[in-house]
């Protein structure tokens, strides 16, 4: 997974916000609404409501959050997908609207074909973790082991279709094992049980298995990114680990709509790269765990969401995995 930062982005953001006011576009000269597909409080409705603010400065308009929860974000992102492309409504996309696509019998829009992509905004990768009675201690001890017990060891998420479940399963396939889901209604009990030793394998963000990782609570066996964390250099990735290729993440980003302008498009990505370089959000989302990874280019965020649909819609059918 790509991106553009430093010293070149920060030209080509100014470059390109200098090169829309100087053409006399009038855009954005109204509040912009941006559409979260989850209810209020969770991590979707949080990274949103973190950047919203800096955004709306970066566009000289008020951003006024709208929360459409329900059907594992699908609501949300059909309304998007049949708004007006005018620039003013936009989504919040996730991972999981992509592996929707696959894993949901009916989707009401095209994932790729009714969105115009902006940019990615951040991941937040996962870990795969253990109780310390498994006698597996790396990654290739661990593929050792499940493969010396295909279907018997388990492993916990916080349910079917979760990027969790999505990831372990993608882990799976790669290294051509076979191990038992067992899936909760939410992470923290899953956590609590893998703690327990009721579960000996979990999956959960980052952040969350790092600190019983620290303590020696449960044995990390690394991180779900295709690069290392900011915050934790030392937990290696399960890719560096012999899992060549592996990568999947939580990630979010903004559509628009099919059909907003060239123009419109380029100037929202120059005003999320922007604020995205402001070291109070660099310094929050580095707290919780998350990365800062905006898209060198719209294409490229655009080149990624088909990636993901390809990688999940994979994943679904080989592991025959089936929605709640």
């Amino acid at each position: 997974m790509k991106t553009g930062n430093g010293m070149a982005m920060s030209a080509a953001t100014g470059l390109l916000l200098y090169a829309v006011t100087v053409s006399g576009a009038a855009y954005p000269d109204k509040p912009l609404r941006w559409v979260v597909p989850s209810v209020a409080g969770g991590a979707t409705d949080t990274t949103t409501r973190i950047i919203a603010p800096k955004l709306g400065e970066a566009l000289g308009q008020n951003v006024v959050i709208e929360n459409k929860g329900g059907a594992s974000g699908n609501i949300g992102a059909e309304f998007v997908a049949r708004a007006a492309p005018d620039g003013y409504t936009f989504l919040t996309a996730i991972a999981s609207n992509a592996s929707n696509v696959a894993l949901m019998k009916k989707v009401p829009f095209d994932l790729v074909r009714d969105f115009a992509p902006v940019s990615l905004m951040v991941t937040v990768p996962e870990m795969i973790l253990s109780h310390p009675s498994l006698p597996a201690k790396n990654v290739r001890e661990l593929i050792a082991l499940a493969k010396a017990h295909p279907g018997q060891l388990q492993y916990s998420t916080g349910g079917i279709g979760s990027i969790q479940h999505m990831g372990m399963e993608l882990f799976l396939l790669t290294t051509g094992t076979k191990m038992m889901h067992v899936p909760y209604k939410a992470t923290h009990p899953a956590l609590i049980d893998a703690l327990a030793g009721q579960v000996p394998i979990t999956v959960v963000a980052s952040l969350t298995g790092l600190p019983h990782v620290r303590s020696g609570r449960l044995r990390g066996y690394g991180i779900t990114s295709a690069k290392r964390m900011s915050i934790a250099p030392d937990i290696p990735t399960i890719a560096e680990q012999g899992v060549e290729g592996y990568e999947a993440v939580q990630w979010f980003g903004i559509l628009a709509p099919a059909g907003t302008s060239r123009e419109i498009v380029m100037k929202l990505h120059a005003a999320v790269t922007r604020t995205l370089q402001d070291p109070e959000i660099r310094k929050r989302f580095m707290d919780d765990g998350a990365e800062i990874t905006p898209s060198a280019t719209p294409e490229e965020f655009g080149s990624m969401v088909r990636s993901e649909v390809a990688k999940w819609a994979r994943v679904v059918r080989e592991a025959r995995i089936q929605a709640e």
